[in-house]
């Protein structure tokens, strides 16, 4: 069965398990390189989703993705760990519980899946163009908007953050809205903090906004949407998706897909929204997206390696010594990594964190990111 999704997402793992062929490991003491290196087989699965190799068939010194997955072994919160070069899977472990069938929430990484299907509906001519006005996808609210800026923010704007919303976590109402739920409606109530496109600010609303528009475009559901128009021409099947009342799907989390599912739409970013041979996502979409529009777009330190923050279309870029990379984000620490020069992809997926914030969800969110960066650094 696949698409099996962990039981509690929030449950503090304490065990170090992997499953099947991956439960081997063991401590070992490396006084030579001065840090402890756990053993752990990394064999991939061998199933017809994915082309398996090795990392030395792919020119990849295998040192060092021993090296990844040690420190992975022994993360508190990671569920999971995949390496794609040249298009062949070469390294995949499961951790606490996971295993290659399970599926779990992805959480803003979907920001990045909701970017493919904006730039899909426009190929389709659902949307004009990034420069449309958000304002014609919301007819009811016309008689409740005070502010005439919101009637400037275009889709482009949205893509970047920089339609004026606030980070939900910059005030309490704002907080509380985040979980208790979005609706279209917001785009009235919810008040903007800054003139359009004036600056980056990362906002959920704004995502999950942009999901509703796509919706009323295209005249469907965003998860209905995105199977047949993104996820079946890659071999990939939504496991769920949770709704809302309204019956809006949030584009700005709560979908939940397994890593090797993570693993094909990333592969499918870095080739230039190509599978098997059909174009999925525009090649000129996906150009745009992976652009810096915004400099300095994270405040917060996650490691010696995430310099240069940047954002695009709803997907992250960060330089590792002199490596630039993409990534879908989601809290907790889901990644989706895309690392050109390498022709590679990385995942990790890591306990969601459901409804934790604080001290202790940004240490163990930080140590997933880590795991990337610093293997990416570590390849130069």
């Amino acid at each position: 069965m696949r698409g099996q999704p962990l039981s509690n997402v929030t449950t503090r793992y304490a065990a170090r398990t992997a499953i099947g062929i991956l439960a081997a490991s063991i401590l070992v003491g490396c006084a030579a390189c001065g840090w402890n290196r756990t053993e752990v087989v990394y064999v991939p699965v061998e199933r017809d989703d994915w082309v398996v190799s090795t990392p030395e068939a792919e020119g990849l010194d295998p040192a060092l993705v021993d090296r990844l997955y040690s420190r992975a072994s022994r993360a508190e919160s990671t569920l999971g760990v995949l390496v794609i070069r040249n298009g062949a899977l070469i390294a995949e472990a499961y951790f606490n519980g996971c295993t290659v069938d399970t599926a779990t929430l992805i959480q803003s990484a979907t920001k990045s899946v909701a970017s493919a299907l904006t730039g899909i509906a426009i190929s389709q001519g659902y949307l004009e163009g990034v420069n449309q006005r958000a304002m014609e996808f919301f007819p009811e609210l016309a008689d409740q908007i005070t502010d005439s800026r919101k009637y400037l923010i275009t889709i482009r704007q949205m893509l970047q953050m920089r339609a004026g919303f606030l980070w939900e976590e910059a005030s309490p109402e704002l907080f509380d809205l985040l979980y208790s739920g979005f609706h279209p409606r917001n785009f009235a109530d919810v008040p903007l903090a800054r003139a359009p496109a004036t600056a980056m600010q990362y906002s959920n609303l704004t995502s999950y906004l942009l999901g509703v528009i796509v919706a009323r475009a295209t005249g469907t559901d965003l998860r209905t949407y995105a199977q047949e128009n993104l996820f079946d021409p890659i071999g990939v099947e939504i496991y769920d998706w949770n709704v809302s009342w309204e019956g809006y799907y949030p584009a700005n989390g709560d979908l939940w897909l397994t890593a090797r599912d993570m693993a094909r739409f990333g592969q499918l970013y870095l080739d230039g929204g190509v599978y098997d041979g059909n174009q999925v996502v525009p090649a000129e979409w996906v150009q745009a997206s992976l652009v810096p529009y915004s400099r300095d777009a994270w405040p917060y330190r996650i490691g010696r390696n995430y310099a240069d923050i940047s954002y695009g279309y709803q997907w992250w870029s960060a330089r590792a010594g002199d490596q630039v990379f993409w990534f879908a984000w989601g809290h907790g620490g889901q990644v989706i990594a895309l690392v050109p020069e390498e022709n590679m992809v990385v995942v990790v997926k890591a306990d969601s964190l459901w409804g934790e914030h604080g001290d202790r969800a940004w240490r163990l969110e930080r140590e997933n990111l880590n795991l990337v960066g610093d293997f990416i650094r570590s390849l130069q």
